[in-house]
């Protein structure tokens, strides 16, 4: 079977697939002396966002006033996962008790899966604010993954750091 890409935003079995190859890639990379997994997992998720942003964007612009509800909707729609959020000064910290990307806990891995969800979370942010070009959007950053189940947590945690338009 044939899928296009926007068939393959409908799919949950992707995110199976995903999960396994991400630590597969991590433990040949880990092999190959590769020591910058954080900033190459990062890059696979701007590009996942850069490509379902073609077919999919949940609203025409992003502020501090519906950041959070932005953020929800892109972890429920692309990730399938429920959320809690806290914004603290400049800083979204981002609560996922069942990441799809870190289900499991591996001896083996020292880098979490959602490395990945925090360049593709801010990537997809950042361009709904490049397109809507307003100077009251805001910018994500990947700051850093504080928690994450492959690593042995209960849960995942992941922290962007937030910019405003005008500060760009």
């Amino acid at each position: 079977m044939n899928y296009t890409k926007a068939d393959v935003l409908q799919a949950e079995a992707t995110m199976n697939q995903m999960r396994n190859a991400i630590y597969h890639l991590a433990r040949f990379m880990e092999k190959n002396g590769k020591t910058d997994q954080v900033k190459r997992l990062r890059r696979m998720g701007r590009n996942i966002a850069r490509t379902i942003f073609n077919y999919w964007k949940p609203i025409s612009m992003v502020t501090v006033v519906n950041v959070k509800d932005v953020i929800s909707t892109i972890y429920k729609k692309i990730l399938i996962s429920n959320i809690f959020i806290e914004i603290k000064d400049d800083l979204i910290r981002v609560k996922e008790n069942n990441c799809a990307l870190c289900k499991y806990h591996y001896e083996d891995v020292n880098i979490a899966g959602c490395e990945i969800t925090l360049g593709l979370v801010s990537e997809f942010i950042s361009l709904i604010s490049k397109k809507s070009k307003d100077m009251s959007s805001i910018y994500l950053e990947p700051y850093e993954v504080e928690q994450s189940r492959a690593l042995g947590h209960t849960s995942c945690i992941q922290v962007y750091k937030m910019k405003s338009g005008g500060d760009l």
